[in-house]
């Protein structure tokens, strides 16, 4: 199997380039470096520098690379941005998406694993969210994950493709320090940003309805994450050489809540930081709790997280310093 990483060059997408590299797989990265870093990209690992848009560069990339399974994570991410500008994103993320697919049943690849996201769900009134619970995203970028599962699906269906849909929660942690997320979109690196500003992480709104007032998320290291897309992208392989087309959608989470309150503590004294957090007030939209059902993906691949929240601090916090100082060695190419 030859795999095309589209993303590949991202902070989930270098991840598991190294993933499938550890586990003896062969990658090819194609990325347009709009949010992506080309030190992140290994030494003897082909990096395409171009869109999923551009379907002459997907339909040579995949000619010239022999390319027999795609992982596909490129795309806009950011949820606020997604509000703002709604025809872009839908533009990048489902248009993006139909090209590619185009290309790969083209090319006769049968197996497609699609990054989603827990962002689909909304704001789900359950204790653990199943792949069942019904999804109404709140977003634009919710809902451009959700349309591009229903895609994915269908043109499995069509063109006899196995398809993969895994739902990321709340993704942290580095697996080196110069592959950490350097962004200031999630949690994590949004604190490590305040401690550089000698400021305390920011709380929006502690009047939830949890036990501590703030929001309960389901936190997953960015490493088990890497290693789940290794297990979902064989199985689809071992789909295909039997001749079954089939689809799967799993979460990717711990199954474990974690609140906002208790995850700036941690962050605090993982980091030797005392800083008082500091409350405003609630952002449109954030639900109270959202914590993954991961009973499925254990079932049907048996993956299971490895990883603790401690160990996601840590390592994030090893690639913060590491980058803030400018002491990286990148990753040889």
């Amino acid at each position: 199997m030859t795999f095309l990483i589209t993303g590949g060059a991202g902070y989930i997408g270098a991840h598991v380039v190294r993933a499938m590299l550890l586990a003896g797989e062969k990658v090819v990265v194609l990325d347009d470096l709009s949010t992506g870093n080309e030190d992140r990209v290994p030494e003897g690992v082909p990096l395409v520098v171009g869109s999923v848009l551009d379907r002459l560069i997907l339909d040579e990339t995949i000619a010239r690379h022999k390319i027999t399974g795609v992982v596909h994570l490129a795309g806009k991410k950011q949820v606020g941005e997604s509000v703002e500008k709604p025809m872009y994103y839908y533009h990048e993320n489902v248009e993006g998406l139909q090209v590619l697919l185009g290309a790969v049943a083209a090319a006769g690849i049968r197996n497609f694993l699609f990054s989603s996201s827990a962002s689909v769900y909304g704001m789900p009134d359950v204790d653990s969210v199943t792949e069942e619970t019904p999804c109404a995203p709140l977003s634009p970028y919710g809902e451009t994950k959700l349309a591009g599962e229903w895609l994915v699906r269908a043109a499995g269906r069509a063109h006899g493709i196995s398809t993969a849909c895994l739902r990321y929660f709340n993704v942290a942690g580095a697996a080196t320090p110069e592959l950490a997320d350097t962004g200031v979109f999630n949690l994590v690196p949004m604190v490590f940003e305040r401690y550089d500003k000698g400021e305390g992480a920011r709380i929006f709104g502690d009047d939830y309805p949890t036990p501590d007032g703030t929001c309960i998320r389901d936190y997953i290291h960015v490493e088990d994450l890497a290693d789940a897309h290794v297990v979902a992208a064989r199985k689809l392989a071992e789909w295909g050489a039997a001749g079954e087309y089939k689809d799967l959608t799993v979460n990717i989470g711990r199954g474990e809540g974690v609140s906002v309150r208790e995850m700036v503590e941690l962050l605090n004294e993982n980091t030797g930081h005392t800083y008082a957090p500091v409350v405003t007030p609630r952002r449109p939209g954030d639900p109270a709790k959202v914590v993954a059902s991961a009973d499925r993906i254990a079932a049907e691949l048996g993956w299971k997280a490895r990883h603790d929240v401690r160990e996601m601090i840590t390592s994030a916090w090893a690639g913060w310093e590491a980058n803030r100082k400018g002491v990286l060695h990148h990753v040889e190419r």
